[in-house]
């Protein structure tokens, strides 16, 4: 069977190009006994990946030069050779290989997929359920631990794990404050997600200002998406004992000189806040956790979510780029 694949075709410097990936042809061989052949239907892009496209040590390792570009996807059992799931099945990667291929066909054991439930939205594996879903949910609860009160600042608040956050924050009985870039994006944050307060931080000059006077009483928690300006404004208004969740860094991700900007040891020293780095695979041992919670929030009508989902199996490497520029509300998706 021919498949096409995306492959990265070269590491980029700065901000990738659509000429840092390249479509190919392969055959793929025939199913043995336990395998299951993917048809993907939805793929997750994320600013994470841009860091794989990187050569060096990571928590994860990076892509390879001329093999394929790899994401969380939803895909359905075209074939099967594995007698508990059948064709017409809707299946995620398991947990221990959570991340497939970019091709129009995938041969896996049936053991490394698992079915989603009818129940919940099949894209919402990719967001709510999934990598986006769990790191606002670990990162929030754990490293937050927010109180009845206290003010949460979240950067990046329009994306996939920004969204979230937001509204774990409410049910903790938190007030929200919610950055952001463009009017549209500030907008569905207090009229759809119940942030108390957005920032358009492309339409504020003064973005400290717009902090300080959104945030009177300080910053109990600040969920770190973005880093840069951003996150040197936030940390000016950081509360005694406040706590920095550093999930994301995607103001520069695609700088290719050593970004110099304010000490923040000083005010962390001297205020006691925490500030601690954390990537969701700090949580493999927890996911269902996770998951029971977060799925019962969504059957109980408790969170909301929104993506934004392009079609196209050839216009994935043009959503992952579209990331950089705030082409997305919520999560990112590509519908095959």
């Amino acid at each position: 069977m021919r498949i096409k694949q995306i492959v990265l075709a070269s590491r980029p410097k700065g901000l990738p190009a659509l000429t840092d990936f390249r479509t190919e042809e392969v055959t793929l061989p025939d199913l043995k006994e336990g395998e299951v052949l993917l048809k993907p239907l939805y793929y997750s892009v994320d600013p994470y990946m841009r860091g794989r496209m990187n050569e060096g040590k990571s928590y994860i390792p990076p892509f390879e030069v001329n093999a394929p570009i790899e994401s969380g996807a939803i895909a359905t059992i075209a074939e099967s050779k594995d007698k508990n799931l059948q064709p017409g099945d809707v299946v995620i990667a398991a947990s221990s290989r959570p991340l497939l291929p970019w091709a129009t066909g995938i041969i896996r054991k049936g053991s490394d997929v698992r079915k989603t439930d009818s129940e919940i939205p099949p894209t919402y594996y990719l967001g709510l359920l999934g990598m986006p879903g769990l790191t606002a949910y670990f990162g929030l609860m754990d490293i937050g631990k927010p109180k009845t009160g206290e003010t949460v600042v979240v950067s990046g608040a329009a994306g996939a794990v920004g969204i979230v956050v937001g509204q774990i924050a409410k049910l903790q009985g938190c007030r929200v404050v919610g950055i952001a870039g463009g009017a549209e994006k500030v907008k569905m944050l207090t009229d759809k997600f119940n942030f108390d307060v957005a920032i358009d931080y492309k339409g504020n000059p003064d973005i400290s200002k717009a902090i300080a006077a959104a945030c009177p009483n300080g910053v109990d928690i600040y969920f770190d998406n973005v880093g840069g300006e951003i996150s040197d404004a936030v940390v000016n208004q950081i509360n005694f004992h406040g706590r920095i969740p550093l999930c994301g860094q995607i103001a520069l991700y695609n700088s290719t000189e050593t970004p110099v900007g304010p000490r923040w040891q000083p005010t962390l020293l001297t205020r006691s806040v925490l500030l601690q780095g954390f990537v969701i695979g700090n949580y493999a041992s927890r996911f269902q956790e996770g998951i029971g919670q977060l799925a019962g929030w969504v059957k109980a009508g408790k969170l909301k979510y929104t993506e934004t989902i392009e079609e196209g199996f050839d216009h994935l490497p043009d959503a992952l780029l579209g990331l950089f520029s705030g082409r997305n509300n919520g999560k990112m998706i590509v519908k095959v």
